[in-house]
């Protein structure tokens, strides 16, 4: 909807609570689907719950980041000068959102402050070059000032981070019309964690009989794309997985373009994500971004950090991002007719299904397939690459985003801090170093990131509901039409696609 160009939300205390205001004056209405009527409500509820009881715009900065983030902008929905009005347009309002975070960021708790400093430095990076020296002063000028309050959060502001069992719970289950036990949750997470170890030992002694699974997967992890091919390879995973996902009939629609790219200075507090396109944008390029090393690091935090591009996940880390994971699913909901379904994304949905097509593929033969069409390829550098390795690529990022959940119930309601959450994913994943860092440190400004392992086991129930319910009728590509059909569904609603499928 790109009337909204150039304009930017009011983060201040007045500007939530004038919103928040509209939201129960202009929403007193009802729709003609009672599903649409849930999936609305849901979001409702965790608009309040997270703006009038948790009040997170105070304690966390990422909203104001983002609401300054330009890196929109870089996507080819229209004209370049076009786009460059309106990025133009939305520097103007640098003063005034840093006034609005400012006067709104009084409670920043210094773990979220130093985990996103990294965040709020890169921001400024993308103030483009071409706007008259005094706006651009100015841009940066505001840009400084919000970069001093959070460096002085990290310094001062409050040791604890924890947000406890009760306020984890309900920021988890009520945008999601969904309980959350977090007792249940850990257990779960827990046999999750199990299985996925077995699953590795026994994919790695194909490989390496007799020898440790972690430092067989941890020998693989090292074997990397060198930061200059990187996206090389990355491009080449993503043309297998789009190929095969539509070869299978795998989702509603196999179609757009999805140009592969670095991050922009802004988003590279990520590892991967993807840049899709909005509801009502029409057929413009998505983009699958790869944050490479920081030139800053030393060459062993280089190579920690390219482990989590290795040979073995890159293909796993690219089915996620791209086919038939994240940049399917938003094309899907690109034919949508219920603004409700293409407009309201439950994050927990649309990461649990990145995160199960990972797995689904492997159920389906993806790693035969690719390793057919991968031999050779400059980018391996003779490294031999089988089946095995995207099996062992899907347990890795598994046991990542496995982790995560533990880690955030550890963290916000067990008392662990960052450095225990990363000794954490050093024990149960192969990652090391910065990258097992930057993992830790996302719980403290992301509490709700277990939500990847958590939206893939209900969508695997779900599946499993639709099996039983369905019989000889049932398919994947059935299950995933109803499920797709939903947009970014709550989780506690899955079942509508059981009944309507």
């Amino acid at each position: 909807m790109h009337e909204y160009d150039g304009t930017v939300a009011d983060l201040s205390p007045e500007g939530i609570a004038a919103g928040m205001g509209r939201l129960d004056t202009e929403t007193a209405r009802t729709y003609d689907d009672t599903y649409d009527e849930a999936h609305a409500t849901a979001f409702e509820n965790g608009l309040r719950l997270s703006n009038l009881e948790l009040e997170e715009y105070r304690s966390n900065p990422l909203p104001h980041v983002s609401e300054m983030d330009l890196s929109g902008y870089d996507r080819e929905y229209a004209p370049r000068e076009q786009r460059d009005r309106a990025r133009a347009q939305h520097v103007r309002q640098w003063p005034r959102l840093v006034d609005n975070a400012l006067r709104s960021l009084d409670r920043v708790p210094a773990p979220v402050a130093r985990s996103l400093m990294g965040a709020v430095e890169g921001v400024g990076a993308d103030v483009p070059a071409y706007l008259p020296a005094r706006e651009r002063e100015t841009a940066l000028a505001a840009h400084a000032r919000l970069v001093a309050h959070v460096r002085k959060a990290a310094e001062e502001g409050p040791v604890e981070a924890a947000l406890g069992a009760d306020r984890l719970s309900r920021l988890m289950g009520v945008p999601e019309a969904a309980h959350v036990d977090l007792s249940v949750l850990a257990r779960r997470a827990d046999e999750e964690r199990d299985r996925l170890l077995e699953g590795l030992a026994a994919a790695t002694a194909r490989l390496a009989p007799g020898r440790d699974p972690m430092e067989v997967t941890r020998e693989l992890t090292a074997r990397a794309p060198s930061a200059d091919r990187v996206l090389e390879a990355a491009r080449h995973w993503t043309r297998l997985a789009r190929d095969f996902t539509a070869e299978r009939g795998l989702v509603p629609d196999d179609t757009g373009e999805c140009r592969v790219e670095a991050s922009p200075e802004s988003q590279r507090w990520a590892t991967a994500m993807m840049a899709g396109g909005g509801p009502w944008e029409g057929d413009t390029p998505s983009y699958y971004y790869i944050t490479p090393p920081q030139p800053s690091w030393s060459p062993q935090e280089s190579a920690d950090w390219l482990e989590m591009f290795s040979h073995t996940t890159l293909p796993a880390v690219s089915v996620h991002e791209v086919a038939p994971g994240h940049f399917s699913h938003w094309r899907s909901m690109g034919a949508l007719k219920s603004p409700v379904r293409a407009a309201l994304h439950s994050m927990t949905f649309a990461e649990g299904w990145a995160h199960y097509a990972e797995e689904m593929l492997l159920e389906e033969g993806f790693g035969a397939y690719a390793a057919e069409r991968v031999a050779g390829a400059d980018f391996l550098h003779g490294h031999d690459w089988t089946p095995t390795h995207y099996e062992i690529g899907v347990y890795v990022e598994a046991l990542i985003r496995v982790t995560r959940l533990s880690v955030a119930i550890a963290m916000h309601t067990g008392g662990a801090n960052v450095a225990e959450g990363a000794v954490r994913f050093e024990a149960d994943t192969p990652l090391r170093g910065p990258a097992a860092l930057s993992e830790a440190r996302r719980a403290t400004f992301d509490p709700t990131y277990g939500r990847y392992t958590w939206g893939k086991l209900e969508i695997l129930a779900a599946r499993e509901r639709a099996r039983r319910a369905w019989g000889e009728g049932f398919s994947l590509a059935r299950f995933h039409r109803a499920l797709l059909a939903l947009g970014s569904p709550p989780i506690g609603l899955l079942d509508t696609a059981v009944q309507r499928g």
